[in-house]
């Protein structure tokens, strides 16, 4: 069976921004038990870190961006962890380990003590530094 290719950025259709994170709110109150608090968390340090964020949530995932960059990060909550992507990961100074679509790069976080590392506080505030996503054209 051949693998499923995920469809490039390019031709997908960002989420539409709001300033209002009821949605994020809501979709984290959706996600399992055992992961809400690492989603908490992540959350927590993301809206902490980076003022005037843009929220949304598209295909059962919670995006987080800037007015001048586009979308910076996507967080979805699967059974066993919640992946952090950062659209722009490939350009940081210590990109996440994992990633294989251009210049995006995600984080798999299984532990709350993953999620307040010093390396994930540094990767969100790198996010905020380098574009994002953003709609072509």
């Amino acid at each position: 069976m051949a693998k499923m290719q995920r469809k490039p950025l390019s031709t997908r259709k960002p989420p539409v921004p709001s300033e209002d994170s009821a949605e994020v709110d809501d979709w984290a109150s959706r996600v399992m038990p055992d992961l809400q608090p690492i989603v908490r968390s992540l959350d927590e340090q993301i809206r902490k870190q980076i003022p005037n964020l843009q929220y949304a949530v598209k295909w059962k995932k919670a995006y987080y961006g800037l007015p001048d960059r586009g979308w910076i990060m996507e967080m979805v909550s699967y059974d066993v962890s919640v992946n952090l992507v950062f659209f722009g990961g490939a350009d940081f100074d210590s990109p996440p380990p994992l990633g294989d679509t251009d210049r995006s790069r995600y984080i798999k976080v299984r532990t709350l003590e993953e999620a307040e590392s010093e390396e994930m506080a540094n990767w969100i505030a790198e996010s905020a530094r380098v574009a994002g996503w953003k709609q072509e054209g």
